[in-house]
């Protein structure tokens, strides 16, 4: 199993290692082994990177999606953005909320049915998006540079599939 933090290669723990910090303890679960502590390692690794290329920007990264899909979009309705940004609804109303509230997006009805609302980039929003792509860019380069080009494009394969 590949080391988390690193990258690293598969682990070779000796049959006779004692229990504790490095191996299985009685009931045989080790817990460096299993996914969804590697994928919170992992997770842990990418966010922190990810606030290091976006300080300057002020933008979680709950906020960034949100722009890039809307910014794919052209307009698009709260629900829409949530589904697309795998967000369930408090989050991204509040997402919402915050970006309308830095003047990055507005609203208007939507006019095939009123009861929805359309979200659009301001020219505002439109000008920190441009400039925040290339941290975006930076971040997944940053987060996958431990593993080779090859290895990069499995991982991002593989971890499609499971979402």
């Amino acid at each position: 199993m590949a080391d988390a933090p690193t990258g690293g290669a598969k682990s070779e723990r000796p049959a006779t290692e004692a229990a504790g910090q490095n191996g299985p303890g009685q009931s045989g679960y080790l817990l460096e082994e299993q996914i969804g502590h590697i994928l919170r390692r992992a997770h842990q690794r990418a966010s922190a990177i990810f606030s290091a290329q976006f300080a300057e920007f002020e933008l979680t990264p709950t906020q960034f999606a949100a722009l890039a899909k809307i910014g794919d979009g052209g307009e698009v309705s709260q629900n829409r953005i949530g589904r697309l940004t795998a967000m369930d609804p408090a989050t991204v109303q509040g997402v919402i909320g915050r970006l309308e509230k830095r003047g990055l997006i507005a609203s208007k009805p939507d006019p095939d049915d009123r009861r929805r609302t359309l979200w659009r980039l301001t020219a505002k929003g439109a000008d920190l998006l441009a400039s925040a792509v290339p941290s975006g860019i930076r971040t997944t380069e940053a987060t996958l540079a431990p593993l080779g080009v090859r290895e990069q494009r499995v991982l991002i394969d593989l971890l499609g599939r499971l979402s």
